[in-house]
């Protein structure tokens, strides 16, 4: 076991022998450290917080610290990182709020340079949160789900599996498995892209493009949609979806909004015929 001189480990603490810890790394209370992790310079861990093996903690990360909500009086709750998580610079995961919550890190989660997990959130496998990215409290991300530099998302909302949220987005809703979020809490499509690198058929590709059609697309209501949906879909990619859409949600689901290439075709309709000079939206 690497420990440089200048790190300070509770007694507490279990760091595996085979973790790395670098200078000024502060490790405070209980936390356990799983094998073949590093956690590098000024890296500051705290509380009832446990770390997979092969994570990397980068520097001025804070994991465990209490939770950024005025309920909590510091009883025990947790922080739960599985293995092979990236946390880089400035990344802030704070505990759960009440006695005995947990805020979860799937395995093979990467967290880039000072986004924020609030308390009580669960990352799913393999989620991406891009630079400056916010999360608040309760929300949960499906698996393999993207949340873009810069994006918000509002506390108790739900991400679904394989979902894209953009850079700069504002999530106040929840966004379904294999589809696409911009802007206000808007779905514009599906993500295919992300479909066909998770290994999804071209059936289950035609199905979520058939199923965004209606939902989105047909005009129908919301609840019409769903169970036109549930009645039909057939690949586990459609089930996944149904089961999201029908799911207790506290924050409903993200209304439609207009593609890039509609939203090309409409400033560009709007420029035959209006001076640029004057044009208002």
């Amino acid at each position: 076991m690497a420990i440089h001189p200048s790190a300070v480990i509770d007694r507490q603490a279990e760091v595996d022998q085979t973790a790395e810890i670098g200078p000024y790394v502060v490790i405070e209370g209980p936390v356990r450290i799983g094998a073949n992790t590093s956690v590098r310079s000024h890296a500051y861990l705290s509380g009832w917080t446990t770390i997979g093996e092969a994570c990397e903690i980068h520097p001025f990360a804070v994991v465990g610290h209490f939770p950024q909500d005025f309920h909590h009086t510091g009883e025990r709750s947790y922080c739960r990182v599985g293995d092979r998580v990236v946390i880089r610079e400035g990344v802030t995961v704070h505990r759960g709020t009440q006695p005995g919550s947990s805020t979860i890190i799937g395995d093979e989660c990467f967290l880039m340079a000072y986004c924020h997990v609030g308390h009580n959130c669960v990352l799913s496998r393999g989620v991406k949160v891009y630079n400056l990215a916010q999360i608040a409290g309760h929300v949960e991300i499906g698996d393999n789900a993207i949340l873009s530099a810069a994006s918000l998302v509002h506390q108790f909302v739900r991400i679904g599996k394989l979902a894209f949220v953009a850079a700069a987005a504002r999530i106040t809703m929840d966004v379904p498995p294999f589809l696409m979020a911009f802007g206000e809490s808007t779905v514009v499509q599906h993500n295919i892209v992300g479909m066909r690198r998770a290994g999804y058929d071209e059936v289950a590709l035609h199905e979520i493009r058939h199923a965004f059609r209606i939902l989105y697309r047909s005009g129908k209501t919301f609840r019409k949609a769903v169970e036109e949906l549930a009645a039909t879909v057939k690949t586990p990619a459609g089930e996944d979806l149904a089961a999201f859409l029908v799911a207790p949600t506290l924050r409903g689901i993200c209304a439609a909004g207009r593609s890039h290439r509609e939203r090309l075709s409409r400033d560009s309709a709007r420029s035959h015929d209006t001076d640029i000079r004057t044009w208002e939206p």
